[in-house]
């Protein structure tokens, strides 16, 4: 692995050194090969982000989660690992990201690092050493390696399924197979080698000492795995999962809580300490591991991004995340958009259903965005009022590039352009994720809509990209970005204690809550306006998710700041 040893940065230098900034910032998500291409070749890069700083600037948020720029055959977008101490070629190199994170910390924005500790790549040093020695090595010991059964073990250890599709289990053509719950190309890590937590341990100071805030911790409750033999089959594995009691055998188990208690030792040798946030898609009622203090700190809530646009849902979600949060010590972490899911503008705008629109997105997906039939405005409308209410909640927001635009989900991608593993391994079943990976709109009349100076693009943009681009929204005072400006700019004055109180109205529809210092949060879930509570009337109106054409009423699907 590089092992080459920067300059040390010290963030505290350049920002203040506060050890809670993390608990209610505004969170910006960069998937790199899509953000903004600096040299032309159609793939983002490192130098692209530095260019666009004064953007996230003027945007207003506290922090950039940048999604893996590592070296990587692409395989999964990244998530393969090569190197996990060096930069992609294709999107710069290490000196390009300390050029990078110091313009952000010059900028006063923090840096969140995507870790991947699950598994490698299949082209990672040590895959490559432990396929050229022999069963039983210590090299096949770091990643996980059993017999294959059958007379001449050729059938696999088990039936267990990649979440892409296919077996878990791939063939190395000596009796064995290795184990990869994604990609055949990501072979699972063994976390019960002392090597490898050693050396998940060396690459966390390795881009602390560079100046990295903090990290995203990738699939965090699938490092432990109980390998017992006989193996169970996959029936009983998804009879766990959905007991939902924690005993799987593959998630969320009890060693976890040593492999992460080791990482907050190196996060607590910095000042101010490093903060850590885990993807763990475990039930609600077991993400206290990841996010108590002693563990990474804080943990992903999906809640509200599998929700339905419905007061009720969004009542119950934010009332078990305040309690969860007072449990744990942790904040709140919402979200709605990621490089993994539809974004929520396509997602609100299909018919109405009691999977949020996950099924249903999928058909629609599959129809190449044809049937059902998608209400873009109703989907834009829905997103900026869910998005004014979540940006007035107590903990940290994490946001999507491109959801400030209000950019649909692109559906119409010719399959030999596609690029997502779950596409070609679950072909049918699965349409992959490249619809909310298209490269950024920046400008309506530029080659790549502005993304890169020439016309390509690793995804291929739509026409209608234009209508999106940056440059018409930012001179709209109207365009979902002016108000994503506009509530970031506010939200600061939101941010002091982590409380709210629920205000009581007779309408089923209506959603409303009050912040410290006297901000009050009103959404109307419904689809019809309806008469302004009296206890509004008097109140400061200072940001709507939508026109207000009448002072007595609050329109359908609209949410309003008050002061």
């Amino acid at each position: 692995m590089t092992t080459i040893r920067p300059t040390t940065i010290d963030a505290g230098t350049v920002l203040a050194a506060d050890p809670d900034w993390w608990r209610q910032a505004a969170v910006y998500q960069v998937y790199p090969r899509s953000f903004a291409d600096a040299n032309g070749d159609g793939i983002g890069d490192l130098r692209g982000i530095t260019a666009r700083i004064p953007y996230l600037v003027e945007l207003g948020v506290d922090a950039v989660w940048l999604s893996p720029f590592y070296p990587s055959a692409l395989a999964d977008g990244g998530y393969d690992v090569d190197d996990y101490r060096d930069v992609d070629p294709k999107l710069g190199t290490l000196a390009d990201f300390d050029e990078m994170i110091a313009a952000l910390h010059g900028a006063g924005i923090r840096l969140i690092a995507d870790i991947v500790p699950n598994h490698s790549s299949d082209r990672h040093e040590w895959f490559r050493e432990a396929l050229a020695s022999p069963p039983g090595s210590a090299a096949r010991d770091r990643y996980i390696f059993r017999d294959g059964e059958g007379p001449d073990r050729s059938e696999p250890p088990s039936d267990w399924e990649s979440i892409f599709g296919g077996s878990a289990w791939q063939p190395v053509g000596d009796g064995q197979f290795y184990l990869h719950l994604f990609a055949p190309e990501q072979p699972d890590l063994n976390w019960a080698n002392r090597q490898v937590r050693d050396d998940f341990l060396a690459t966390i100071r390795f881009w602390s000492d560079r100046g990295v805030d903090g990290f995203r911790v990738d699939v965090a409750h699938a490092l432990a795995k109980d390998l017992t033999y006989p193996l169970r089959s996959h029936a009983e594995l998804e009879q766990t999962r959905l007991a939902g009691d924690g005993s799987h055998p593959l998630w969320d188990r009890e060693e976890l809580d040593e492999i992460y208690a080791e990482w907050r030792a190196v996060f607590d040798e910095y000042d101010p300490p490093r903060t850590a946030v885990a993807e763990a898609w475990v039930a609600p009622t077991r993400r206290h591991r990841y996010a108590a203090p002693t563990s990474l700190g804080q943990a992903f809530n999906f809640d509200l991004l599998r929700a339905n646009f419905d007061a009720a849902e969004f009542h119950e979600i934010v009332d078990r995340n305040m309690a969860f949060a007072a449990e744990t010590g942790s904040s709140n972490t919402w979200v709605f958009s990621n490089h993994d899911v539809i974004r929520h503008a396509t997602r609100y705008g299909l018919p109405d259903d009691d999977t949020a629109g996950y099924d249903i997105g999928k058909q629609w997906l599959f129809s190449g965005g044809v049937s059902p039939a998608v209400d873009a405005a109703r989907g834009l409308r829905r997103a900026r009022a869910a998005t004014l209410f979540l940006l007035g909640l107590p903990g940290s927001a994490y946001l999507y590039q491109g959801e400030e635009l209000g950019l649909p989900e692109v559906a119409d991608i010719p399959d030999t352009a596609r690029q997502d593993p779950s596409f070609f391994r679950n072909a049918g079943v699965e349409i992959g994720r490249d619809g909310c990976r298209v490269p950024l709109p920046w400008a309506a009349d530029a080659p790549s809509y502005g993304f890169g100076p020439t016309d390509a693009a690793h995804l291929p943009q739509p026409e209608w990209f234009a209508q999106y681009a940056v440059d018409l929204q930012a001179a709209d005072p109207n365009s979902t970005l002016t108000m994503y400006r506009r509530a970031l700019a506010l939200r600061h004055e939101l941010q002091g204690p982590e409380n709210l109180a629920w205000i009581a109205l007779d309408h089923p529809d209506l959603l409303a809550y009050q912040r410290p210092g006297g901000w009050t949060i009103l959404t109307n879930f419904g689809d019809a306006p309806v008469p302004l509570p009296s206890a509004f009337a008097d109140r400061e109106q200072v940001l709507s998710s939508g026109p207000i054409d009448d002072a007595a009423l609050l329109p359908a699907e609209t949410t309003i700041w008050y002061r």
